[in-house]
């Protein structure tokens, strides 16, 4: 080098901002930062927490703006619906903290006496004077006051009871043979899908018959047995189909022609307005004009339409987003937990959430059939939501068992409760 040249004080190659170059290594640099938050211990946990909480108030918000006409129109207060939601969130809310501070044992135990009650008051709902009817469907049963939807608690208890059952078979080794991946699951599935078609829920059928399938997707059952499994329900949900008129008039109305707004197709039509209308940012909160008795059941299996109209397709792609989430996150735990109970069981409920969601909002935008499920955690419902978040604490519970998680809370010191506690001076024991 020239010595003139060697006194100069010049970059290094590195160091020299090549077009682009910066960019490209700042966009590498938050890809790693974010790859770093997705690797801890806790991120499946609080994904989970983050996405409940943001969902539920989300829900009540939407129950309310959209609950508030239909309780005006019966001659109710305005809050009649928002105040059931309310109460659900409430009592919720500890359940679900209950189930994740639990352990997998528990849930274990109590596989048996779940789908035990599933199945009685699936079985009530079909006793005259008993159960409830609406809409010539008999799908709930009166409890102090309040409509219970038993179909609801089957969904937890099939997930519950097929991860036990499997996870026994596996522990001795029995599910080399596809046999006993079927026996009695296939059974005890079908009698709870059949007791809930009884009541004309086709939408809930569909749902159970997605956590059988997800139960032995996991558990790696053979191609060739699942393939035949799928064609024969495909077949049954067919012949479910055909056998009731006003189903199959459903099916056929989805694939031919939309006809008059006020007609036959009014709910799917009047939905795909509602969506269409609300633009980029929506008509504002509380301003919908579709849910002035232009969408039927708009606090339930129609409230997605109510979202697109009043925050617009930003909020309908934030909603959908947060299920991804909750996806990833139950499919996360899935993976990473050890134990095949806790493995099946994630799935299952994951499965059962996500696939639920995906067919409400298909059904609104108009991709899929009507078959009447609740968007989980923003739909009015109090069983429902009941259910769902009592899934979602053990999904959180499953996230506690991921390699470093325990050391992770262990590192974190006590919870919010135990502060809370010696704050007041009561968390110390006794002597």
């Amino acid at each position: 080098m020239h010595p003139e040249l060697a006194d100069l004080d010049l970059p290094e190659p590195d160091a020299l901002h090549l077009p682009g170059l910066a960019g490209v290594r700042d966009i590498k640099g938050r890809i790693g930062v974010w790859r770093a938050l997705l690797d801890r211990p806790l991120t499946s946990y609080y994904l989970v927490l983050g996405i409940t909480i943001l969902l539920l108030g989300l829900g009540l918000v939407m129950v309310q703006s959209t609950g508030s006409v239909a309780d005006l129109a019966a001659g109710l207060s305005p809050y009649s619906d928002f105040k059931k939601q309310l109460l659900g969130a409430a009592v919720g809310l500890p359940l679900m903290w209950v189930a994740a501070r639990s352990s997998p044992r528990l849930f274990r135990a109590l596989a048996y006496p779940l789908l035990a009650v599933a199945v009685v008051g699936l079985g009530l709902t079909l006793i005259h004077g008993v159960g409830v009817s609406q809409n010539g469907a008999s799908r709930w049963i009166n409890l102090g006051g309040q409509q219970v939807q038993p179909s609801e608690i089957a969904k937890l208890a099939l997930a519950v009871w097929g991860a036990d059952l499997l996870a026994r078979k596996d522990r001795f080794g029995q599910l080399a043979d596809w046999r006993h991946m079927l026996v009695p699951l296939m059974p005890g599935a079908g009698v709870l899908c059949l007791l809930v078609m009884s009541g004309d829920d086709l939408g809930t059928t569909f749902i159970l018959l997605v956590i059988f399938l997800a139960l032995l997707w996991v558990i790696g059952t053979p191609g060739r047995v699942f393939t035949g499994v799928l064609i024969l329900m495909a077949l049954a949900m067919l012949l479910m189909i055909v056998s009731a008129e006003y189903r199959f008039h459903r099916l056929t109305n989805f694939l031919a022609s939309q006809g008059s707004a006020t007609g036959a197709n009014m709910q799917s039509i009047q939905g795909k307005y509602a969506v269409g209308s609300g633009g980029w940012f929506g008509v504002g909160l509380g301003a919908s004009r579709e849910k002035w008795g232009w969408v039927p059941e708009s606090t339930t299996d129609f409230i997605f339409a109510i979202i697109g109209e009043e925050l617009g397709l930003i909020g309908t792609l934030c909603v959908t987003v947060l299920y991804g989430g909750l996806a990833f996150a139950g499919l996360r735990i899935a993976r990473r937990v050890t134990d095949v109970f806790c493995r099946m069981c994630a799935t299952a409920i994951t499965a059962w959430i996500v696939i639920q969601a995906a067919i409400n909002i298909g059904a609104v935008i108009g991709v899929l059939p009507i078959t009447g499920v609740p968007l989980p955690l923003v739909s009015a419902g109090l069983s429902s939501l009941l259910v769902t978040l009592v899934g979602l604490g053990m999904l959180m519970s499953f996230a506690r068992l991921e390699p470093g998680a325990r050391e992770a809370l262990a590192a974190r010191g006590p919870g919010w409760p135990l502060r809370v506690l010696s704050w007041l001076g009561l968390s110390k024991r006794r002597k």
